[in-house]
């Protein structure tokens, strides 16, 4: 076992076993993690012996609860470039793993947000299981769905990747499935198993395979219909006076959860992910890149950061408060290029 004391790495076997290893942290990926984590994956790609990597999380609360936004606020308060290299820098190593050449399996055992989802739901096989707790809630802190969430998120069923890209919806394992952010449910009991079929050098596929079990009904299926209803509208204002419409207790409490997030997150996250259905993954991590430069200096990415991760109060207060407010041109300019300054990919691995 090798690495920091916040990311751990193991050749067993046949396998690059990744642990994420701040559990008192729910994991959180910090700028350190993501430049090991790009390194040894790096080296694993051309390794030989390596014919699978699998990545877990340390502790029994979470696989990675997200990026590491406290330093993001803390080091933009003080104006420095952190956000710069932070984002650069996780946006390079989503793409790493999304072009990975070799099996790339991620253990979703716990909470998986945020960063957390760009280091999972990214690679090429994606593991629930009975504790799995996935959400992209970054409307809610004023921020927008990112870590590749412009390409998977217009990718699921119908319009369930919008629905969930603004609300911020909590989904258990069959939600994971059924949504298609996972492909397989391992119990936990397993997991040990899976490891030790991977380090033996089973085929990644056919040892999650052999594994999975049933996880159930979807919480989500019921609403499916509505979700494509409501959600296929040509605006943040459509859903909201469609979800009105509807009426039923479903869109009443769907519509009351939208009005607790930023309205200018919620405008530039629904235009991020109309965008994104016709862009290449690449194409999408640097739209995502722009908007990532932009939007952690805002009112509301401060405020709301303070609100949930620092202050903890819950009570941001938005500005504007109102979705009719919101200048449009503010929105579009999260999109513009950046001068000298665009995300690039040389040097990494195809």
């Amino acid at each position: 076992m090798s690495g920091s004391d916040e990311v751990l790495f193991e050749a067993r076997g046949a396998l690059g076993l990744i642990t994420l290893n701040r559990p008192r942290a729910l994991n959180a990926l910090t700028l350190d993690m993501i430049h090991a984590m790009s390194a040894r994956l790096g080296a694993w790609a051309g390794d030989a012996d390596i014919r699978s990597v699998l990545i877990r999380g340390a502790g029994e609360k979470a696989f990675c609860a997200g990026g590491d936004i406290r330093a993001l606020y803390q080091e933009g308060a003080a104006g420095k470039a952190y956000a710069e290299r932070f984002f650069r820098d996780e946006y390079r190593l989503n793409r790493m793993i999304f072009r990975y050449p070799k099996p790339y399996v991620a253990l979703i055992d716990g909470i998986a947000m945020g960063g957390g989802v760009g280091v999972s739901v990214n690679g090429r096989h994606r593991v629930v299981c009975e504790a799995s707790l996935f959400a992209m809630p970054e409307t809610g802190i004023g921020m927008f769905p990112d870590v590749g969430g412009s390409y998977f998120l217009p990718r699921c069923p119908g319009e369930t990747g919008l629905y969930l890209g603004l609300t911020g919806k909590r989904l258990r394992a069959a939600d994971c499935i059924h949504a298609g952010i996972a492909g397989a449910n391992v119990p936990q009991a397993a997991h040990a198993a899976l490891i030790e079929r991977l380090a033996g050098g089973a085929a990644a596929g056919e040892a999650i395979a052999a594994l999975h079990l049933d996880p159930g009904a979807a919480s989500l299926a019921p609403h499916r219909a509505a979700v494509d209803r409501c959600f296929a509208a040509e605006s943040v204002e459509g859903i909201i006076a469609a979800l009105e419409e509807d009426g039923g207790a479903w869109a009443q409490a769907t519509r009351a959860e939208l009005m607790t997030k930023s309205p200018f997150a919620l405008k530039v996250a629904f235009r991020q992910l109309r965008r994104g259905r016709a862009l290449d993954f690449e194409g999408c991590m640097k739209m995502e890149y722009r908007i990532s430069q932009r939007i952690v200096r805002t009112h509301d990415f401060r405020e709301g950061v303070r609100a949930v991760i620092i202050d903890k109060d819950q009570s941001p207060r938005w500005e504007p408060a109102g979705l009719a407010d919101v200048d449009d041109a503010a929105v579009e300019a999260c999109f513009a290029p950046l001068d000298g300054r665009e995300l690039s990919f040389e040097g990494t691995p195809a």
